[in-house]
């Protein structure tokens, strides 16, 4: 399984570095102080034990809904090198709102390891407006770079609203085996939420592919999902005192990876 190869382990767990604002967006304060702050909570996550991060632009709200401008991707690009030099563990990027094309770029150049796309097919209205998937170009501008990136893809993703009636069945078989996802994300309707467990079953008895839980995973539930999902993204929970602002919370994950430690030997 793609997830095995990566993080080395079943079940993995991804832990979530929050970026402060970037250049050029309006709480931009100063680049070195962005680095610091994403190596800080990047060694911390290692320190807890989980198998890989993912790097996200949370700080440049309100986001663009698809191409993000230069010096963003410039800036993102630093700061992941910078992360990459003091943590040996995989890597992820996800540029927000919904730039897989950056996404990919910044992954390769810094042989990070996967890419998280919001929304990868279908259509969506978001807070940014309509967004409309766009795996053609991703594929094909994967396979230009020659690059062995993997692209993890949420379907019915959160703070978003789908402009089609399918079933979530349809629409996860469609994003795999016809857009070319190597593995599904699903959360609940806003940051923090959780999922719905009846969701990830649905999933579970069409697909034979790696399924993620993107969001609300916390110690009190982690072991509901455990059997059925094939890992977890988890940001807000591993926060100091679970507010997504602030800095990494050592303890906190290391709950989290105890949890999935006892589990993955049962």
């Amino acid at each position: 399984m793609v997830l095995e190869k990566i993080f080395k382990n079943i079940k993995p767990i991804i832990g979530v570095v929050h970026l402060k604002p970037l250049p050029g967006s309006s709480e931009y304060n100063n680049l070195e102080e962005v680095i610091e702050r994403a190596i800080k909570d990047g060694i911390t996550l290692k320190e807890g034990g989980v198998d890989g991060i993912i790097i996200e632009n949370y700080g440049d709200k309100p986001y663009y809904p698809n191409n993000v401008p230069p010096h963003t991707i410039a800036s993102f690009s630093i700061i992941a090198h910078e992360l990459k030099k003091e943590i040996n563990i995989p890597v992820g990027i996800n540029v927000l709102r919904n730039d897989p094309m950056a996404a990919l770029a910044i992954a390769t150049i810094n042989k990070c390891d996967f890419i998280r796309v919001n929304i990868f097919s279908y259509a969506y209205v978001t807070d940014q407006g309509i967004i409309e998937g766009k795996p053609y170009e991703v594929i094909r501008y994967r396979e230009f770079l020659k690059s062995k990136v993997k692209i993890f893809a949420d379907i019915f993703v959160k703070h978003s609203f789908p402009l089609f009636n399918l079933p979530i069945e349809t629409v996860a078989k469609d994003t795999y085996y016809r857009c070319k996802a190597d593995a599904i994300i699903l959360t609940g309707e806003e940051t923090g939420k959780e999922v719905n467990l009846e969701n990830v079953l649905k999933i579970k008895n069409v697909l034979n592919a790696p399924v993620l839980i993107g969001s609300g995973i916390n110690s009190s539930n982690i072991e509901k999902y455990f059997k059925l999902a094939d890992g977890f993204i988890i940001g807000t929970f591993f926060k100091k005192d679970g507010k997504i602002e602030n800095e990494v919370d050592l303890e906190r994950v290391k709950r989290i990876v105890e949890i999935v430690n006892r589990n993955r030997k049962i």
